[in-house]
């Protein structure tokens, strides 16, 4: 070829090139397992199932890891750490430890140290997919009729995956109230809320389950004017009174207003804030707030996923699923917030072992739903399992309550926080622990040996009668048990 026609060629492939990389590529294959989502339930569902032995695969739209990773429980703990470090710093007297000059929270580093946090971990558990040998396809998954799902990546690229297996695991999303849409700026979320770029002069937080709680803690200590509004009559209604109350005596002990039988009927950010008109048994109160963080619950994302495509059933807005988490579509099941059980991390990744350990063949029993445990990051630490106080005598249940308080706990003392208490519920019929509800320093670290306990049906001698260590916050524990049976030695307070 001679030179003259070196230029005509080389354009003919550019411009072949060019056309290629314009088209959208559509491929299909197949693989044993496909997960969508890679949170907590779907990263771990996909790791056991290729751990099986399975060819897995899946299939994520935005960061691996899923909410909890990047947007929930992780970022959230560590604003709060933070938080901690930053009241230590300014109580240092109190330990005798002299520092000059006053402590204030550095809010942009506060929040990078989050978000590396996040980003570590995220890179952990694609680390942990890669080293299973699983499949990570970026992109949006959608069902077809035939129950193939195709995904599409974000460059408009398609591929369409047949399973045996198809998992889903899409999680949820904060609910937006029709009367206090989240906006993003006056009515705000906790993706939001976990990047402030300044404190707020004030802010209403609306509903104080985890979420609300966590985040009103964490604002009120970098400088908010804080008030937590709960349409219950305690704050934290799902956990046992007692510990509701404590904890609302902590919270007004540090500053935090706290509403309580109040609901918010109405919001208006028209002005230079949010003004809220909040229903009470007095009648209706106005509060105005720089910003609103709505923390009422969460939405499944189940919607533009195909489920009516594939047939998927669906009960009041979760996806209907059996004790083995299979839908009504043979080889498609469902697993965490997508599904009606707790909306709990733990619960989502429990879920994946069981799900995936079943289709596998493998004996495995159903989950215990009574069994789960629930916690609360706040100072001071809630952790509760079982049955409340009320719940038990609602079942007709005799009971034995043994408390003790950390006010006599020699490890509380020398902590610097005396507060809370663990109360530990008995069946009086057989001696086997009901329920265990814990508030203080470090209870969420105390939470899983009563929880190994109830699945073994210890008693309160039991408990009582295994030497715990001296000194712990989980002497508590032990002497709780020991009180149901008029045996507790150190209390005297």
């Amino acid at each position: 070829m001679n030179e003259q026609g070196m230029p005509y060629m080389i354009s003919n492939i550019q411009g072949l090139i060019s056309k290629f990389k314009s088209q959208e590529i559509h491929v299909e294959r197949s693989v044993d397992v496909l997960v969508i989502g890679s949170g907590p339930g779907g990263y771990v569902a996909a790791i056991r199932a290729a751990q099986l032995g399975f060819k897995t695969a899946v299939a994520e739209r935005a960061e691996t890891g899923g909410i909890c990773l990047n947007w929930g429980c992780i970022p959230t703990k560590s604003l709060l750490k933070s938080v901690q470090a930053l009241h230590y710093v300014r109580h240092a007297a109190d330990y005798g430890v002299r520092i000059r000059g006053a402590a204030t929270p550095g809010i942009s580093e506060i929040v990078i140290r989050s978000r590396k946090v996040a980003a570590d971990m995220r890179e952990g558990v694609a680390f942990l997919l890669k080293k299973n040998k699983v499949e990570l396809i970026p992109g949006t998954a959608v069902f077809n009729a035939d129950k193939s799902v195709t995904v599409t990546s974000a460059n408009g690229d398609q591929q369409t995956l047949r399973a045996k297996h198809t998992i889903i695991a899409t999680g949820a999303r904060a609910n937006s109230l029709p009367f206090a849409p989240i906006d993003g700026k006056k009515i705000i979320g906790y993706r939001e809320a976990l990047v402030p770029v300044v404190s707020p002069r004030s802010m209403a937080v609306i509903g104080s389950g985890a979420i609300g709680c966590e985040l009103a803690w964490f604002f009120h200590h970098i400088g908010t004017e804080v008030t937590l509004i709960e349409t219950m009559e305690a704050i934290a209604p799902l956990e046992d009174a007692d510990v509701s109350a404590q904890l609302s005596r902590s919270f007004r002990k540090a500053g935090i207003k706290v509403m309580t039988s109040a609901r918010v009927v109405r919001a208006d950010t028209s002005g230079a804030g949010c003004t809220l008109i909040i229903r009470t048994k007095k009648g209706e109160e106005k509060l105005c707030a720089t910003v609103a963080l709505s923390a009422t619950g969460i939405t499944a994302n189940i919607e533009n996923i195909g489920l009516e495509d594939a047939g998927v059933a669906l009960e009041r807005g979760r996806i209907k699923v059996d004790e083995y988490f299979r839908t009504n579509v043979e080889g498609v099941y469902a697993i965490g917030d997508v599904i009606a059980t707790p909306a709990l991390a733990h619960v989502a990744s429990a879920e994946a072992v069981v799900c995936v350990e079943h289709f596998a063949g493998r004996p495995v029993s159903p989950i215990d739903y009574d069994n789960i445990p629930s916690c609360m990051y706040t100072t001071p630490e809630t952790a509760s399992v079982g049955l409340t106080e009320k719940a038990a005598r609602e079942k007709g249940y005799k009971i034995r309550i043994g408390k003790f308080p950390f006010t006599a706990s020699g490890k509380a003392a020398t902590a610097g926080n005396k507060e809370g208490f663990a109360k530990l519920i008995f069946n009086a019929d057989d001696d086997t622990l009901l329920g265990a509800h814990l508030i203080g320093d470090n209870v969420t670290e105390m939470i899983a040996g009563l929880i190994i306990a109830r699945r073994l049906r210890a008693t309160a001698r039991d408990i009582t009668c295994a030497i715990h260590p001296h000194p712990s916050m989980s002497e508590a524990i032990m002497e709780a048990a020991a009180n149901t049976h008029g045996a507790m030695i150190n209390c005297f307070s």
